[in-house]
C-alpha cells in the first residue's frame, strides 16, 4: 500500500497502553525500529532505532516517550522520514517490545494497548495487537523501497518472545512457516 504515485515520504508511528494497576510495576513498551540495506534486506540491521537514540542522519526519531503509558491517547511516537533516507536502504521494519524487568509481560496482559501508523492524516493501519497477546514483543510495520525505489506500507503484524535487545536483532527476519 503507499499513498499516492510518489510513494511514502514522512510517516509516524504511534503507541498506546493503560498505566499498570495502582501497587503494580509499570508496563513499559517501546517503538523500535531497524533499518536493512539493499544489499541484505533479510539480514543484519544496519542501525536499530529506539527510546534513547535517533537513526545517525535524524531521519528516524521517537518525537514522545513514555516508560509508564500515563496520558491521553497515544504517548509514544516515532518519526520515519523514509524520502530522507539514503538510497542503499531498502527497508525499515518497526516493532513493539515490553520490557521484561519485572516478569514475564505479554500484549494480553495490558489493557487499552494499541499501534497506530499514519501518513500526515492518512491511517495507514491501527491494531490492538489482539492477535499477538500471548508476545512479549512483535512487529507492526515494514517500509520497503518498490522497484521504482518508491517507500510502501506492509503491513506486518508478527509476535515474537524476547526481550527488547534480542527482539531487535531477530524482527526483520524472513517469518518461518
Amino acid at each position: 500500500m503507499s499513498s499516492g504515485s510518489k510513494g511514502l515520504e514522512k510517516v509516524e508511528v504511534r503507541l498506546k497502553w493503560d498505566p499498570s494497576p495502582l501497587g503494580r510495576p509499570p508496563h513499559h513498551l517501546d517503538i523500535i525500529a531497524a533499518t536493512y540495506s539493499a544489499d541484505a534486506p533479510y539480514g543484519q540491521p544496519v542501525y536499530i532505532v529506539h527510546f534513547d537514540s535517533r537513526s545517525p542522519d535524524g531521519t528516524i526519531n521517537m518525537s514522545r516517550h513514555s516508560q509508564t503509558g500515563q496520558g491521553f491517547g497515544y504517548v509514544e511516537a516515532m518519526t520515519l522520514e523514509l524520502d530522507r533516507l539514503a538510497p542503499s536502504f531498502a527497508r525499515v521494519v518497526v516493532g513493539v517490545a515490553i520490557h521484561q524487568n519485572t516478569g514475564p509481560k505479554f500484549f494480553g496482559d495490558l489493557s487499552n494497548a494499541g499501534v497506530l501508523v499514519v501518513d500526515g492524516y492518512t491511517e495507514l493501519m491501527k491494531d490492538d495487537f489482539a492477535q499477538i497477546a500471548g508476545s512479549t514483543a512483535g512487529t507492526v510495520a515494514e517500509f520497503a523501497k518498490d522497484t521504482s525505489g518508491t517507500w510502501e506500507f506492509h503491513e506486518m503484524v508478527r509476535g515474537f518472545d524476547s526481550e527488547p535487545a534480542v527482539f531487535s536483532a531477530e524482527m526483520g527476519s524472513v517469518p518461518r512457516l
